[in-house]
């Protein structure tokens, strides 16, 4: 169930992106790996339909799913602040603030200098609840992950996925990452062990990762489903023709 969710996310991802691509047949979409280097200034920018959580010390009243309150309420219990389609959200005392396009650290400081207004020395801790990052494909538990840092290695998604599927196509792995109304895609490939420090990429929130599978599992699954109910000679002959 869980992976017919996944796929089906991602098929309507790509449909309602301006480009889109045939990424498990493409061998290299794209061999520009510059768009996907490490840049160490990188920080994640609030984006529309996220969920944040607004903490303010000692103010209960100012805060919505605190991680300072003796009672913590988080996305469990439904405590945040969305951001809406004009890239706003409602903040205690505050009122509407356009967070959209901003950094968590900005946006602290903006909210720190509104409310000296208020208070001599606010402390003051955001933090966006839906980082995902979703691995698909052939590893053992595909899922949409939650993440913590803007900067994630790719061997370190794959590893919180349980890890690749015996059928995974190493020489391929996509990674695609949306720009505004572009999709960017690149080729990993992890069979060049020597070039594993340039292809364990670091992703970012928002990304996806595919692994797709060798030829060789589909043909494995024809001829398991094929020879129980041939002869020899038969499945010598469909063997060959499926190869």
């Amino acid at each position: 169930m869980l992976k017919k969710i996944i796929i089906s996310s991602v098929f309507l991802f790509f449909l309602f992106s301006c480009k889109t691509y045939n990424v498990l047949e493409e061998e290299h979409p794209s061999r520009d790996m510059k768009d996907f280097s490490y840049d160490p200034k990188y920080e994640y920018k609030i984006r529309k339909d996220d969920k944040i959580t607004l903490s303010v010390w000692g103010q209960d009243d100012l805060s919505v799913g605190s991680v300072y309150g003796i009672y913590n309420s988080n996305e469990v219990y439904g405590k945040w602040l969305l951001v809406d389609i004009n890239g706003n959200i409602e903040i205690p005392r505050l009122g509407t603030t356009n967070v959209i396009g901003k950094t968590i650290p900005e946006l602290k400081d903006e909210i720190k200098t509104k409310l000296k207004r208020w208070l001599v020395n606010p402390i003051v801790d955001l933090k966006v609840l839906n980082k995902e990052i979703a691995v698909m494909g052939e590893v053992k538990n595909p899922a949409v992950i939650q993440v913590d840092k803007d900067q994630n290695t790719l061997l370190e998604l794959v590893s919180k996925a349980g890890g690749f599927e015996m059928y995974a196509n190493l020489k391929s792995v996509k990674i695609l990452r949306q720009e505004g109304e572009n999709v960017r895609v690149t080729n990993i490939d992890l069979t060049e062990m020597k070039d594993i420090p340039n292809q364990n990429i670091v992703l970012h929130p928002g990304d996806y990762v595919i692994v797709p599978s060798k030829k060789s599992k589909d043909f494995d699954k024809r001829v398991s489903t094929i020879i129980p109910f041939t002869t020899v000679t038969s499945a010598a002959a469909v063997l060959i023709n499926l190869l």
